[in-house]
């Protein structure tokens, strides 16, 4: 599915079904690469076919070093994997602790079973079911994706660091 990375965020609208953890790799990555503000991410484990790549991370750096702006959040609702395993994006955090930041959801959120990805507010990755790849990208649904940050933004007021992830070092 070479063609998502020719998708414009902020241009191109429409709506176009993934089924796959590549299609969500490529779909992510091209959303991260191209977002100038912010990224939202609500997600079940961080998935790390998706997020723990030396690309993605590499494009969630330059988004939060380009800008006194930028953010990146991510809430992680099992962070069980990433605490046995490891993860890139979880070692950056830790470098750009100002700029990227990581929560657990409140008791009243921990069993939503959806996970997403928003970029400024215009650009996203929805799936319905959080454990399973096929899902929607659009990278230009405004109404969408501020919905979905708005629900994003409501979570985060409510949740707190994840003392699991405060035991990892570099």
């Amino acid at each position: 599915m070479e063609y998502i990375e020719n998708l414009e965020l902020g241009t191109t609208a429409r709506q176009i079904p993934i089924e796959s953890g590549e299609n969500n790799r490529i779909a992510a990555l091209a959303l991260a690469q191209q977002a100038q503000r912010s990224l939202r991410i609500f997600t079940r484990d961080l998935e790390a076919a998706v997020y723990n790549t030396q690309d993605f991370v590499e494009a969630v750096t330059k988004l939060a070093t380009s800008s006194q702006y930028s953010i990146i959040h991510i809430l992680i609702q099992d962070s069980g994997n990433v605490v046995k395993n490891g993860h890139r994006l979880v070692e950056l955090s830790y470098r750009l602790s100002s700029k990227i930041k990581l929560r657990k959801p409140c008791h009243e959120y921990r069993n939503y079973n959806e996970a997403f990805l928003v970029a400024d507010e215009s650009g996203l990755i929805h799936k319905r079911l959080a454990d399973r790849y096929e899902g929607v990208i659009n990278f230009n649904d405004p109404p969408a994706a501020r919905s979905l940050a708005k629900f994003f933004d409501e979570v985060w007021e409510k949740s707190e660091p994840d003392p699991e992830l405060r035991r990892l070092h570099i």
